[in-house]
């Protein structure tokens, strides 16, 4: 089952109760973003337009509004991926490496509390790595990046990367391109114009 269609399983029927269930997981997204995942539900009821019994009626529990921000956010990040064949492998790697990195600060939150026994652990884990394998694969194959590492590798130091704290958002980006400069191929094995 595609992440989309997990999340559309627990979407209500009426189109009204439909409309306050995305109102709840948009609202969501942006404060567990902002304020972390202990972020009260009366503040994210507030934000969604809709009464505490509307979330709660949608999401009985803490743990099942979790995963379906997860799930929304998971499927949006693999969704971004298309039409990286149109750009060369190094550069489709780096630009989903980037939008990972900024997936990863936002739903960090989120992340750190769904642990493997969450129903969605799975199926996200498999969707982040099933775009993610193929890209470094590919840049592999163009002999864009160092021998000897793989997507699992690098996704870890990503992990690490995405859970430190920041000054702002140039060290963050800083921090990115010292993971690319190291898993980028020497300059005489690539060519560097990406």
């Amino acid at each position: 089952m595609t992440l989309a269609a997990m999340l559309e399983a627990r979407r209500p029927r009426r189109l009204d109760a439909r409309r306050n269930f995305d109102a709840v997981i948009a609202a969501a997204t942006e404060a567990f973003g902002e304020a972390g995942a202990d972020v009260g539900t009366e503040e994210i009821a507030l934000r969604a337009g809709v009464g505490v019994a509307t979330l709660y009626r949608n999401f009985p529990t803490r743990i099942a509004l979790m995963e379906a921000v997860y799930l929304a956010s998971v499927d949006e990040l693999v969704s971004s991926s298309s039409g990286s064949g149109d750009v060369d492998s190094w550069t489709a790697l780096r630009r989903w490496l980037e939008k990972f990195v900024d997936f990863m600060r936002t739903k960090h939150p989120v992340v750190s509390v769904l642990t493997e026994q969450s129903e969605v652990y799975e199926p996200t884990c498999d969707a982040i790595y099933g775009i993610a394998e193929p890209l470094f694969e590919r840049a592999r194959e163009d002999g864009q990046i160092r021998g000897g590492i793989d997507a699992d590798d690098v996704m870890r130091v990503i992990f690490a990367v995405t859970g430190g704290l920041y000054r702002d958002a140039a060290q963050r980006g800083r921090a990115l391109q010292i993971v690319l400069d190291g898993i980028r191929a020497p300059a005489s094995d690539c060519d560097l114009t990406g």
